[in-house]
């Protein structure tokens, strides 16, 4: 009886165990399913978009459902064409693309659905080790800048300007430099100055080829400079999608807000081998005391409006090509995820 009962017991609790196990693949399979897929874009590799990084790294885009699909491009005009195409549903660029194409030809138009950076986060790096500086001193010199219309392009020109200098006769600015290639021609001796993001900025310095003198972000002040945009069909047909992107982003500025600078720097380590930890600490610390970082998603009309002098100051757009706020940002779902989060 007592052999009988036990094989009875073993019976059932195979069974048992069977069906839990059954259970939870099916519960693992239907996890899986709810996975939303999102192809995703930045247009480089730059500390300065931590907060999207730490989304990934610390499963905050997964947690929200997103399953997120992650390329760097070669800048942001490849990625706009991917935009307008279908081939990328979110992706990272300067806020003057939207406007841009609000003017352009294609009917398919891009709106802004929520905001990373705060302010240009690019430095202005000096040749040589230690150097005093004054915006005079950049007078007949060259500076090696980024590409014609882009945004560190621009607002390294409104810098200029806010310095009395003129970036159309004072300063040779040599924007023609491929971005992958930038690094390695400042090094090899193009340019008495330079615009970087860090970490490249630090490295410079830290290898004594040139000291960074001045932030073009705190110089130009606060200005809504790296947003993320989707097509405006791509937001009519999955706003639950961008709702969940919105809310891990926040989620993510938030964590970024409350962390250590060395608990940021291991975060974002996995985006930048080869990159010494010195170098992102001190990127992290930089950024972080400059308040470069947006510290919520939304982005306000006052932003765009500022934007839009910095492109008429630098004859990208024309002033009587001001564009309706809401024409070039859907501000929703940056409400919505400040409103869900208190």
């Amino acid at each position: 009886m007592n052999q009988a009962f036990a094989r009875k017991f073993a019976i059932s609790a195979f069974s048992a165990a069977a069906l839990l196990f059954s259970g939870m693949s099916a519960t693992t399979a239907q996890a899986q399913q709810a996975m939303t897929k999102v192809n995703y874009q930045e247009p480089t590799r730059a500390l300065f978009y931590a907060p999207s990084y730490v989304a990934m790294n610390k499963n905050f885009f997964k947690e929200a459902g997103l399953d997120v699909s992650f390329q760097t491009a070669a800048g942001g005009d490849k990625i706009m064409a991917a935009l307008l195409t279908g081939g990328v549903d979110i992706a990272l660029l300067g806020p003057e693309y939207p406007l841009y194409i609000w003017h352009g030809q294609s009917p398919l138009k891009i709106k802004i659905v929520s905001g990373l950076a705060a302010a240009d986060g690019t430095f202005l790096v000096k040749r040589g080790k230690g150097a005093s500086f004054d915006w005079a001193d950049v007078k007949g010199k060259k500076i090696l800048g980024w590409r014609k219309g882009s945004t560190p392009t621009l607002f390294l020109e409104e810098a200029l300007r806010m310095n009395k200098v003129n970036p159309n006769a004072d300063v040779e600015v040599n924007n023609n430099t491929a971005i992958p290639a930038r690094f390695g021609a400042f090094m090899a001796g193009t340019g008495d100055y330079a615009i970087f993001f860090e970490p490249d900025a630090s490295r410079l310095e830290r290898e004594g080829v040139a000291t960074i003198v001045k932030s073009i972000g705190e110089t130009v002040g606060q200005v809504d400079y790296t947003v993320f945009v989707a097509s405006d069909d791509y937001i009519k047909k999955n706003p639950q999608t961008v709702q969940a992107w919105t809310n891990s982003i926040y989620k993510a500025q938030r964590w970024i807000d409350k962390a250590s600078v060395e608990e940021i720097a291991d975060a974002i380590a996995s985006f930048f081998p080869g990159i010494e930890r010195q170098d992102l600490v001190s990127s992290v610390k930089r950024y972080r005391e400059k308040g470069l970082w947006k510290k919520d998603p939304l982005v306000k009309p006052e932003a765009i409006t500022k934007l839009e002098e910095i492109l008429i100051a630098g004859e990208t757009l024309k002033s009587d090509q001001r564009v309706k706020y809401e024409n070039v940002v859907a501000p929703q779902f940056a409400n919505e995820a400040i409103k869900a989060a208190q």
